[in-house]
């Protein structure tokens, strides 16, 4: 008989997010994921100037800002005509590399590392030792074993005094953690360095953007101007520490992310058969080289695989209705002409609340669960995100991209097949930090050159004014967030904004199965995962994780005024 587990909320991630799993025999046999946040976000939307939809849509979340700032104004860009200058598209390139290198190196070290990282067996590790393998595996200069003594002096205080901080609640000891103490030591220093090192490369976005999180965009273009010889423009100084800042996230991406990644993937081979799920991988692709409307110039494909299979990548066109559509068979919502899909521009958000009050012990997972609606491609759960865009491009002939996917294949002595799994997750997304942090210093010597050359525009602003639109347009805006696909579609009329729907990747991947029982990416990756220990479900956070959960986007709902939109009952 199965037994059933609830992750109730999942920690470590951005939302809030419910797994319930059947485990029988040791394994997980059923997996249901509900978002249990209301969603709502489109509303307060509707009326306003399109110009100014990206500040808000920028809101839904505190982590992946910039890219629905992207997504909004090239979904407005989409809809009235607009090509931005060679340089905007630069701009908007370095913040989006700058975005996935902090973003990335975040999850490994704060929200997945622990996963596999024993932190209190670091305090048996011997610091010699601990110095010898961290010299071996990189260059990076804090490895001294003073340096890693010193670390375990201060984590030994933390664990006496009953004080772990930032390391409380976790499930130390577990018989799936397999790491020996002086790789958990090099795990727990470099958690550590992260955190000061994530710091830096975002202010990328305070040079061009003006702030970071939620930094400035712009419709047109980008909200800066160049000029080198202008102390408030992006001058000389402020481009030479971009490169700096460029320099020293690619350093430290190479020296400790990337090898801690191979470092702790070697000992965890057998989850390179665990967590695979679903077989159908979607990129709506990134990073334009030709102009965004030139996809075949993009650095991440854009491409959907169905069934694994390698040798064939299918196009995507987003303004076919057949192809994306949301379903609502399991969600808290209603559509006008009953249960049917729905492309966005034609999408609602109507509430209807049908589950338990919680505090419940199970979800009614044969009605509606989540308020998550269920994206489908072509009529297809589709998994999106690193590992995604990383198979598309694989698939697709990117030789950069084969060729740093195959040096990590060699190095961990794998096959190809062991991507499509928990492990293969987690390694596509240092694969791509890795290749974003090249691309970053090409695009930066790009905007260099043209500006040499006597190229300063930032943006167009001649289709600036609403009396230049057509009475009624239709838009869509498509990214890669560092989660996965992501897209802004909005239907204007005479100046203003009449729907706009999010369709965002922890939709497509933490979303309730639809109407014909087809699991989503998160439920069925879990379906398989063993579990040693039913009340420290560590395996099930690893796969979960693996995914980089961001919910606030996928479920939410907001007033600027502080008013209720929706009341539920008070439980």
């Amino acid at each position: 008989m199965a037994n059933r587990i609830v992750v109730d909320p999942v920690t470590r991630i951005e939302g809030h997010l419910r797994i319930e799993v059947e485990v029988q025999d040791g394994k997980v046999v059923d997996a249901y994921s509900s978002g249990t946040m209301v969603r709502g976000f489109e509303l307060i939307l509707k009326g306003r100037d399109p110009r100014d939809a990206w500040a808000f849509t920028e809101r839904a979340c505190g982590v992946c800002t910039t890219v629905h700032a992207l997504a909004s104004v090239r979904a407005v860009e989409d809809a009235v005509g607009i090509t931005v200058p060679p340089n905007a598209d630069l701009i908007r390139n370095l913040m989006f590399c700058a975005q996935y290198m902090q973003d990335h190196a975040v999850h490994f070290y704060h929200l997945h590392a622990l996963d596999w990282v024993d932190v209190v067996s670091a305090l048996k590790a011997d610091p010699k030792k601990t110095s010898e393998l961290a010299q071996s595996l990189s260059n990076w200069p804090n490895s001294s074993p003073g340096y890693f003594s010193d670390l375990q002096k201060r984590l030994t205080t933390f664990v006496e005094s009953g004080q772990l901080g930032i390391f409380a609640n976790g499930y130390w000891g577990h018989p799936a953690y397999k790491l020996p103490a002086e790789v958990n030591l090099i795990g727990v220093a470099h958690y550590l360095e992260a955190l000061e090192w994530q710091k830096e490369i975002v202010k990328v976005h305070t040079v061009f953007g003006g702030k970071n999180p939620h930094p400035n965009y712009l419709v047109g273009g980008v909200p800066c101007s160049v000029n080198i010889n202008e102390v408030n423009a992006i001058n000389a100084e402020r481009l030479a520490m971009v490169g700096k800042l460029f320099d020293d996230a690619q350093r430290f991406i190479e020296q400790v992310y990337i090898p801690d990644l191979l470092a702790v993937a070697g000992f965890y081979k057998d989850w390179g058969a665990i967590g695979g799920g679903l077989q159908n991988y979607m990129s709506f692709g990134d990073l334009p080289t030709k102009g965004f409307a030139d996809v075949s110039g993009f650095k991440f494909p854009r491409g959907v695989i169905l069934n694994r299979n390698l040798s064939e990548v299918l196009p995507i066109d987003p303004k076919d209705p057949m192809e994306v559509q949301e379903f609502i068979s399991h969600s808290w919502y209603d559509y006008t002409g009953g249960d049917i899909g729905k492309h966005p521009w034609d999408g609602e958000t109507k509430f209807n609340y049908t589950g338990p009050k919680p505090p419940y012990e199970q979800l009614e997972v044969e009605q509606k669960y989540s308020w998550m609606k269920t994206p489908r491609w072509k009529g297809n759960p589709m998994e999106v995100g690193p590992l995604a865009r990383m198979l598309v491009a694989y698939a697709a002939g990117n030789k950069e991209v084969q060729d740093a996917v195959g040096g990590v294949l060699k190095q961990l002595d794998v096959p190809v097949a062991a991507l499509f799994s928990t492990l293969g997750r987690t390694a596509a997304r240092g694969i791509e930090t890795l290749l974003i942090a090249r691309w970053a210093k090409e695009f930066y010597q790009q905007l260099l050159d043209n500006i040499k050359a006597g190229d300063t525009r930032t943006a167009d602003v001649s289709r600036w004014e609403p009396a230049t639109w057509p009475a009624e347009a239709r838009g869509v805006g498509l990214t890669e967030a560092p989660r996965g696909a992501l897209s802004h579609w909005i239907v204007i009329k005479n100046g203003k904004i009449d729907n706009y729907q999010l369709v965002v990747p922890s939709t497509w991947n933490a979303s309730p199965r639809d109407a014909k029982g087809q699991l989503s990416a998160y439920e069925s990756s879990l379906v398989g995962t063993p579990v040693a220990d039913t009340e420290q479900p560590l395996e099930i956070l690893r796969t979960i994780h693996s995914f980089d959960p961001c919910i606030a986007c996928a479920v939410h709902i907001h007033d600027p005024h502080g008013r209720h939109v929706h009341h539920l009952d008070t439980f």
